[in-house]
C-alpha cells in the first residue's frame, strides 16, 4: 500500500495520517457503513477513473437500502474524486510507474451521537481517500491462477443482511471466509449460500466456463452485482462467447475447464485449482487470457469501445 498526503473527509482536506473519528462513532460500534472500490489507471489521456457514475450509484443505492440519510450526488462525488486525485499528484505518481493504478475509497457513515441500534439523527459523514495498491490476489495470481478453498462460512443471506448492499456490517461475513482459507494455505475462499448454492468470493464475484460459454450465479444466490462483473460480461460477450446467469452446485466448480473471479480489487484473476482439485489444464485458461487481455486495455484506455466508462481528472 503506497500512501498517498490527503483525504477528503467532511467537508475538508485533511492529511493522510491525521484523518481521524470519534471512539464512539456509530459505524463503529455497529457497522452502519456502506462503501465503494474504485481504480484509477494511467491512459494515454492521463489517469481516469473506471466506471465512476456506476460505483457511485452502487454507493448511494446502498445508502438507500440502509436508510442513511444524505444529500451528496453522484455527479458530486465524481468531482470530489477528481479533485482528490488531482491534490494527491497522482498523475505524477501513475505516469513514474511509482504507482500501476491507484484504488479509491469512498465510505458513507453513521457518525457520532446517539449511541444504540437506533441511529437517530446521527450525521451520515463522508470520507474519500485513495492509495497505491497492487494486485489484491498477487501479481502471480493474476498470471497464473490461485488456490481456493470453499468455505465453511456461508455467504451472507438476504434474510439476515442485505448481500447488493456493500455495506461494511457484510464484511465481517469476508473476513471469516478470507481468514479461514489463508490459515489452511489457500490464497481464497469460495463462498456457497445458505442453500449450498454457489455464490461469490469473500470479495469478488466467480465466472465458471464450461464448454466454451461462462455462468455467473445470479443475484438471486447472495452474489454482488459488480461492476468488474458486468465489465467481464460485456467483453465476454463482445469475443461472441455466451454468458448465463444460473445457480451452480459446488460439484460444477470442480469440473469446469475455467474459473476465474472479478473485482475491483481483484480485477481478472484466474482460478487454477478448488480443494485441492485442479481446473481444467491448470491456470488461466485461453478465455479468462482473452477477457483479462481486453480488460487491461480497456481500463487503461488503449481501445475505442467504452469510452464513456473512463472519467479523466479534468474531465
Amino acid at each position: 500500500m503506497l500512501k498517498t498526503q490527503w483525504i477528503w473527509h467532511q467537508g475538508e482536506w485533511v492529511p493522510f495520517e491525521e484523518a481521524k473519528v470519534h471512539v464512539l462513532t456509530h459505524a463503529l460500534h455497529y457497522g452502519t457503513g456502506v462503501f465503494e472500490g474504485i481504480r484509477a489507471y494511467q491512459t494515454p489521456k492521463g489517469p481516469a477513473i473506471f466506471r465512476a457514475h456506476e460505483h457511485y450509484q452502487r454507493l448511494l443505492d446502498s445508502a438507500r437500502i440502509y436508510m442513511m440519510k444524505h444529500s451528496h450526488t453522484v455527479p458530486e462525488l465524481i468531482g470530489l474524486t477528481q479533485a482528490l486525485l488531482e491534490k494527491n499528484q497522482v498523475a505524477n505518481l501513475l505516469a513514474s510507474a511509482q504507482m500501476d493504478s491507484v484504488y479509491i475509497r469512498p465510505l458513507l457513515y453513521v457518525g457520532y451521537g446517539a449511541m444504540g441500534l437506533n441511529p437517530g439523527n446521527n450525521a451520515v459523514q463522508l470520507m474519500i481517500a485513495a492509495w497505491g495498491w497492487g494486485s489484491y490476489l498477487g501479481d502471480d495470481g493474476v498470471a497464473n491462477g490461485i488456490r481456493c478453498k470453499v468455505s465453511s462460512w456461508a455467504r451472507i443471506d438476504s434474510r439476515t443482511l442485505p448481500p447488493l448492499a456493500k455495506c461494511t456490517a457484510n464484511y465481517a461475513n469476508s473476513i471469516l471466509a478470507k481468514q479461514e482459507a489463508l490459515i489452511n494455505g489457500f490464497d481464497e475462499a469460495m463462498m456457497l449460500n445458505v442453500n449450498g448454492m454457489v455464490s461469490e468470493g469473500p470479495g469478488e464475484n466467480i465466472f465458471l466456463i464450461k464448454g466454451g460459454n461462462i455462468i455467473t450465479p445470479p443475484p438471486s444466490d447472495g452474489a454482488l452485482m459488480g461492476i468488474t462483473a458486468d465489465t467481464a460480461v460485456t467483453l465476454a460477450k463482445e469475443l461472441g462467447i455466451e454468458v448465463s446467469y444460473r445457480s451452480l452446485v459446488r460439484d460444477e466448480l470442480f469440473l469446469a475447464d475455467e474459473l476465474f473471479f472479478t473485482g475491483t480489487a481483484a480485477e481478472i484473476t484466474p482460478i487454477r485449482e478448488i480443494d485441492g482439485r485442479v481446473i481444467g489444464a491448470g491456470g488461466g485458461g485461453p478465455i479468462t487470457k482473452a477477457i483479462q487481455a481486453k480488460y487491461a486495455d480497456l481500463v487503461r484506455g488503449r481501445c475505442s469501445s467504452h469510452a464513456d466508462w473512463l472519467t479523466g481528472i479534468a474531465d
